[in-house]
């Protein structure tokens, strides 16, 4: 298949290249900076801002399928220019992308969008799979509106999947390489009460859920979590039973909010996030369980 890319200079895309032209699949490049650095096998690229409007027309005239990641990271502190820069890269650039496909003679027949789990918000124990209704502040409002913009290509005739990305851990980018250096100098620990759900999910496997998105008749929402969700507590032994480090410490949750302000809720807040949709579809994970997921990682 033609598959376009949007966001595939990031952590998540750059894996997600790899997986996809290692399927035989032709591929074309969205990205800020025309200077992108491509893995093998990937050549056609096209400069698109998602901020500023549609992306070229070159870029999805010939496109099977779109895939959309682009977006600024949630990682930083949400100052009030931040939050405006996150809520714009996701949901202006998912409408001005949706403009675009909406103005092509032949439009590709799906659309596979990312999305965050933070669709949920903080829900303590609840279990929560793609029929949960979204929660309430900042993340939860983006989701929303985000997945909104997507599902308007379906208007279209195009059939749209949105990817609700949990943790995603791998040793080159994401949140993964910031837990672990407390651990290497013996200071890792819990963080709060350490009761907190996070539902995470290995590179590889997202990768490969996104491409399965692509490939197969998959639409709606479709959480993209490993199916084995844990504790902060227990992530945090699992990590130092990796790393063979002491977990002792313990931050607590207000100097958590002191340091980080309201992204503090991305370590503090619980979701209790299963991949019911995935499964459904036939998906099968490679790493459905945190220690030896962590394993893999760190060989």
């Amino acid at each position: 298949m033609n598959i376009t890319v949007s966001g595939a200079s990031g952590f998540i895309g750059r894996r997600l290249l790899k997986v996809l032209s290692g399927a035989g699949h032709s591929l074309h490049v969205l990205s800020r900076h025309a200077g992108t650095n491509l893995p093998s096998g990937v050549r056609l690229l096209s400069v698109w801002d998602p901020v500023k409007g549609p992306p070229p027309r070159e870029s999805l005239e010939r496109a099977d399928v779109v895939i959309h990641l682009a977006g600024e990271p949630v990682a930083q502190r949400w100052t009030a220019a931040a939050g405006e820069r996150i809520r714009k890269s996701r949901v202006s650039g998912t409408h001005h992308l949706v403009e675009a496909i909406s103005a092509l003679p032949h439009k590709p027949a799906a659309l596979v969008c990312a999305s965050a789990i933070g669709y949920y918000g903080s829900r303590g124990d609840e279990l929560l799979d793609e029929s949960s209704a979204p929660g309430s502040g900042f993340l939860p409002e983006v989701c929303v509106a985000w997945e909104h913009e997507a599902r308007s290509a379906e208007a279209l005739g195009v059939r749209v999947a949105c990817i609700r990305i949990g943790i995603a851990l791998g040793m080159h980018g994401g949140a993964l390489p910031q837990m672990l250096n407390p651990f290497r100098f013996g200071v890792g620990g819990k963080l709060g009460s350490g009761q907190q759900w996070m539902s995470w999910i290995h590179l590889d496997d997202l990768a490969e859920l996104f491409r399965f998105a692509a490939e197969q008749p998959v639409s709606g929402a479709v959480n993209g979590v490993a199916p084995r969700p844990v504790r902060n507590a227990d992530f945090t032994r699992e990590v130092a039973r990796a790393l063979k480090r002491p977990a002792v410490f313990r931050v607590p949750a207000l100097a958590l909010q002191l340091l980080l302000g309201d992204m503090a809720e991305l370590l503090l807040g619980s979701q209790h996030c299963v991949p019911t949709a995935a499964q459904a579809a036939g998906f099968t994970f490679r790493h459905p369980e945190l220690g030896p997921a962590l394993a893999d990682l760190m060989r």
